[in-house]
């Protein structure tokens, strides 16, 4: 007859050290049968490591997705970076079962070892603020969502926050191990013409490869049964909703993807500076980004990364223009003196900006078809 003392043993020291009181009721339960061969098959072996991290069942036993297996694996790395003195870490979960539990239990071990651990936020924000707003519309809809990121900005910015953000000061030094592995050893451009810093050069590389990524998976998307009912609730959310269709749910699922880009983004400005603080997100930044979407052109992939370069290239232009015009006295002080010149540059977006929607409404790059801005 078969001797299972080690699995007993192996087993009884496993739920001693469980923390979650389901896991270990369940292998008790195991035990108690005399369940050899499922215990087995839970305590031996090893877990995979995926292109995510470590996955299994999520069920009790040491190669088995659960809160202990998390802990121990935490801990080991934990061990690991302390001993390579590695930086902050971010820690992040999304709607799959336990995930939140784990990353909680991930933090909590952390923390303990001294660890400065980051939160993924913008999936959890993007929910937050879609539960009590995507059920209005139009105008009330961005009049809240504008309120809604002045709250967290002021919130972030906060001195009760300031261990973990630092408040108005923001945080700074953490873009060390991305500059590591910038491959570029020196200025990058045209000579004579642009030249940008290798550290520049590189920010700009990944920038325009997650632009480029994040285009194919949009183009993807909305040419997807998914991305036909979003178009649908887009021109007639009724008529969808009479359907059948769960609108809410598609509104939900579009603004927590547009969060997701809206952080890759963030992310990028961050690397950038090598630091980031409240004030990179006023409401300005807000009313930008609106720019920049209708000068590029409603319903069109292409069209925010088109907005984008003209309104970047106007508002620079239009500032270098009035700066020098100033400076080398082609325009008297008396119509605009050095320090309007940077204000007027908004003033000529406006009126462009007016012109635009009077004359090509659905902007440079879109289609009038498809036109959403309307006055309903």
């Amino acid at each position: 007859m078969p001797d299972h003392t080690d699995l007993t043993r192996r087993t009884e020291e496993w739920i001693a050290g469980d923390p979650d009181e389901t896991t270990r009721t369940e292998l008790t339960a195991l035990l108690a049968a005399s369940d050899w061969e499922t215990l087995a098959e839970r305590m031996d072996g090893v877990l995979e490591f995926g292109t995510a991290g470590i996955r299994g069942a999520v069920e009790a036993g040491s190669n088995r997705m659960n809160r202990a297996v998390v802990i121990r694996t935490t801990a080991g790395l934990s061990d690991f970076l302390l001993a390579n003195r590695s930086g902050s870490i971010v820690v992040g979960f999304d709607g799959r079962t336990s995930s939140r539990q784990f990353a909680e239990d991930t933090v909590a071990v952390l923390t303990a070892a001294g660890h400065q651990v980051l939160w993924q936020l913008w999936i959890l924000l993007a929910l937050l603020l879609g539960v009590p707003t995507l059920r209005l519309r139009a105008d009330y809809l961005a009049i809240v969502t504008i309120a809604a990121a002045e709250i967290i900005r002021q919130v972030v910015g906060s001195v009760s926050l300031l261990e973990y953000f630092g408040g108005q000061d923001g945080l700074q030094q953490f873009s060390g191990t991305f500059a590591s592995l910038n491959p570029y050893d020196s200025a990058k451009g045209m000579p004579g013409v642009v030249t940008w810093r290798a550290y520049d050069f590189w920010v700009m590389t990944v920038g325009w490869i997650l632009v480029a990524l994040s285009c194919l998976i949009v183009f993807l998307l909305m040419r997807s049964p998914w991305g036909r009912v979003l178009r649908g609730i887009r021109e007639d959310e009724d008529a969808v909703r009479s359907l059948g269709k769960n609108v809410y749910a598609y509104k939900m699922q579009s603004l927590v993807i547009g969060g997701i880009f809206g952080a890759l983004a963030g992310f990028v400005i961050a690397l950038r500076s090598a630091a980031i603080n409240p004030s990179f997100f006023a409401t300005d930044v807000t009313f930008f980004a609106y720019t920049v979407l209708l000068i590029g052109g409603a319903a069109r992939v292409f069209g925010p990364v088109a907005g984008a370069v003209i309104f970047w290239f106007l508002i620079t232009f239009l500032d270098v223009f009035f700066d020098q015009a100033t400076r080398e006295n082609l325009i008297p002080d008396y119509i605009m003196t050095g320090t309007q010149a940077s204000l007027i540059r908004f003033m000529f977006m406006g009126l462009a900006l007016m012109l635009l929607m009077i004359y090509r409404p659905q902007g440079i790059f879109g289609d009038r078809r498809e036109l959403a801005l309307d006055a309903r």
